[in-house]
């Protein structure tokens, strides 16, 4: 078996006045690793959901910059759904962790930060497969 390691919600600090606000995200301090790749999703219509995948190696911050958005993770010891709402709240997605997103706001922008460069081989899209890796 696989080490499992755990994903977790984390909150930043928000800074602001009147002005408006900031937030910052540094790798290896707010993101507990190197940013190769940055991506974003928007547009998603309505009741579609996206991902249905895990990973071998890569790491992924996911981060609702606006609207919101749901994950449903399983790393085969549990199953647990997190609403992405803030641009304060950042998603720590392991790659042992099958990942759904779904429940897009019409104005959600879901920003993904990724710990490696994008690799095919490095997806796993077959949960039946995923589970006999992460489970064998």
């Amino acid at each position: 078996m696989k080490p499992v390691f755990q994903s977790e919600v984390i909150e930043i600090k928000e800074l602001g006045d009147e002005r408006g606000f900031l937030s910052v995200v540094e790798e290896n301090k707010t993101i507990p690793f190197e940013i190769k790749r940055v991506f974003y999703i928007y547009g998603t219509k309505e009741g579609v959901r996206r991902g249905f995948h895990g990973h071998f190696k890569t790491r992924q911050a996911l981060i609702a910059v606006t609207g919101s958005c749901k994950i449903h993770l399983d790393n085969l010891s549990r199953k647990e759904e997190v609403l992405l709402d803030s641009p304060t709240k950042i998603l720590i997605l392991e790659p042992n962790d099958w990942h759904e997103m779904y429940d897009f706001s019409p104005d959600c922008v879901l920003l993904v930060l990724a710990s490696h460069h994008y690799d095919s081989e490095d997806y796993i899209r077959d949960y039946d497969n995923f589970v006999e890796i992460y489970n064998g």
